[in-house]
């Protein structure tokens, strides 16, 4: 399997080459509710959520604000012991509200499109399917298979979006501008690879 390595981040293959936009009409925000743990933190985003708490929490459900409320404002994983979002009663995440349809929605950006706060959300839910997992000298940018995607799967290939340009906005937020250029000119080079 091919891979890049840019500024100390080494980007899987798939990242450039499979196709991916969220379909929220045919998964409802699943990977908002399904899964074993919450949403994984960067430690910076533990103490903004603790600080952004009393901006969130009118936008937040009766159920999320009582999980919050009992746990705090993230947890530790029980398995790894890294830091993550609560969970209400083990299920969805304790920021998530629904909507009338019943799809599943982040609190948090909502409050942040409504001008209540300035973090939009954890790094690792925008980067979905995007994840990032560190090691000593490095950081790993892996696509994340999820059969609950499969409907995005189809959606990015019907509209030719490759990850990496799906999640864009997230992966400069994440290593900036420059950093994103660069793996843009990767992806180009390893089509103009393939096809040769």
């Amino acid at each position: 399997m091919y891979a890049v390595e840019i500024d100390g981040a080494v980007v899987s293959e798939e990242v450039m080459t499979r196709e991916f936009v969220c379909n929220l009409s045919k998964c409802r925000g699943a990977c908002c509710v399904e899964g074993d743990s919450g949403a994984p933190l960067e430690a910076e985003e533990t103490t903004i959520l603790e600080q952004e708490y009393p901006n969130i929490k009118p936008f937040l459900r009766s159920e999320g604000v009582a999980a919050i409320e009992r746990s705090g404002t993230w947890a530790r994983d029980s398995r790894d012991g890294e830091a993550v979002t609560p969970l209400v009663e083990g299920r969805e995440c304790a920021y998530v509200v629904f909507a009338a349809d019943g799809t599943a929605q982040c609190g948090i950006e909502l409050a942040w499109k409504a001008g209540a706060t300035h973090f939009r959300k954890p790094v690792s839910c925008h980067l979905y399917p995007v994840r990032i997992t560190k090691y000593k000298n490095f950081e790993a940018v892996n696509y994340h298979k999820w059969h609950i995607c499969n409907p995005a799967c189809e959606l990015g290939r019907e509209l030719s979006v490759p990850v990496y340009q799906f999640v864009r906005e997230a992966l400069i937020r994440k290593y900036g501008h420059e950093w994103f250029e660069k793996l843009k000119e990767a992806s180009q080079q390893l089509e103009i690879e393939k096809n040769n």
